[in-house]
């Protein structure tokens, strides 16, 4: 019944930063975040030495063309070049950058130069969160910082954005906190959520806005409401920590991914675990007591149909995952990776790398179903329960929640 397996991710460019020699001194050069902003026009990547890359999207075609593009950024200045209106634009955060979000609200029309834009909201913002604790919120046509966002008291390693276009960013740190900030109010700090024991790594906001999923260094995730900002339930099955989470395109699944190796699928409205995904070794061997931490999760992300998963693994693979199987469907070789993006319009893959490296894969190109596209409208604006209440037959029930494809 599974769907053939899918072409192997072949490699289309790879990004790499200069090494300006005025930063070796203090900061590192991970790759620790990628984003791409929600309508697919800009690529932003954390290079090391507290740089941001602000990339118009599509790359030029030397970049796409060309596996071994190694376009160094000169010297570490700003580097702009013409492409249509928008111009490549570097960032310097004075710190090291861990997390990046665009905003979901929209740029400005082509040709607006209102510079009432600026602080009026809604253009397109880039948040960069910052090894001191920080939040710089950016504005991506101009370059130019909008605010600077006081409260965490340690490292701020995740950032999202309020999918449905509210100014509303939560933030995780490892001061073991959430904060959530509204950007509308010269970005007020609206609440802290305190539950987490560990640092947070990673913080998710569902599609239709109703729920926060927590990641942290513990073996259960939190899920929090996003309209009173209480816990809603601990998910718990994970055997180590959870570093990654992400909601599928419907709100309707959750994925979170850990050290102990395994993706775990959840129905975020019953706390149900749906399915496992394990990372066995691609070659396994005798001794299996040395495979123990070599497929520690990094990254997990949904595509933006909802039908594949991607993840990020020590073990030196990038992996696809259909969502109806229990095996990847392809893999790629992949050294050293940290995160991972789908493109916000599908068909290819954006990792970090801890040379602070970018790396774009092709992805599986796919046409929905008729029954996925028809569970996918419901399940925008139904939860589980209220989908167990309709008059329909039990197996129709059972493909509307995910528990057959």
């Amino acid at each position: 019944r599974g769907r053939p397996a899918a072409e192997e991710p072949v490699l289309l460019a790879e990004l790499k930063p200069g090494r300006p020699q005025r930063y070796d001194w203090k900061s590192s050069c991970e790759t620790w975040s990628v984003a791409f902003s929600p309508d697919g026009a800009w690529f932003a990547w954390s290079q090391g030495h507290c740089v941001v890359k602000l990339i118009p999207w599509p790359l030029g075609e030397a970049e796409l063309g060309c596996k071994t593009s190694e376009r160094k950024s000169r010297g570490g200045k700003a580097d702009t070049r013409n492409r249509g209106a928008a111009k490549e634009k570097t960032l310097e955060c004075g710190q090291i950058v861990w997390g990046l979000a665009f905003s979901a609200w929209p740029a400005a029309e082509d040709g607006d130069t209102d510079p009432t834009c600026a602080l009026g909201l809604p253009c397109l913002v880039l948040a960069t969160g910052l090894n001191d604790g920080q939040i710089k919120v950016w504005e991506v046509q101009t370059g130019h910082l909008l605010f600077s966002l006081l409260g965490h008291q340690d490292v701020v390693r995740d950032l999202s954005f309020a999918p449905n276009g509210s100014p509303i960013l939560v933030s995780a740190s490892r001061d073991k906190t959430l904060r959530v900030w509204d950007l509308s109010r010269d970005g007020r700090q609206v609440q802290v959520l305190a539950g987490h024991v560990q640092w947070v790594y990673c913080c998710s906001i569902s599609p239709d806005c109703s729920m926060l999923c927590s990641a942290a260094g513990e073996k259960s995730a939190l899920l929090w409401s996003m309209r009173s900002y209480t816990l809603i339930r601990r998910l718990e099955g994970h055997q180590s920590s959870v570093v990654s989470c992400d909601f599928s395109p419907d709100s309707a699944l959750l994925v979170t991914a850990s050290y102990d190796a395994c993706v775990i699928m959840w129905d975020p409205y019953t706390g149900e675990q749906l399915r496992t995904l394990r990372h066995v070794p691609l070659h396994s061997t005798l001794d299996s007591s040395s495979e123990i931490h070599t497929s520690s999760l990094r990254s997990v992300c949904f595509s933006p149909e909802g039908l594949y998963l991607a993840t990020v693994a020590d073990d030196r693979l990038l992996r696809i995952w259909a969502l109806e199987l229990r095996s990847p469907v392809a893999f790629a070789p992949m050294t050293n990776g940290l995160c991972c993006m789908y493109f916000p319009h599908g068909g290819f893959i954006a990792t970090g790398t801890r040379d602070g490296h970018v790396q774009f894969w092709t992805a599986p190109r796919v046409l929905s179903s008729l029954k996925h596209l028809c569970r996918k409208a419901l399940r925008t604006f139904l939860t589980t329960y209220q989908v167990l209440a309709l008059p329909i037959p039990r197996k129709l029930k059972e493909f509307l929640t995910y528990r057959t494809f």
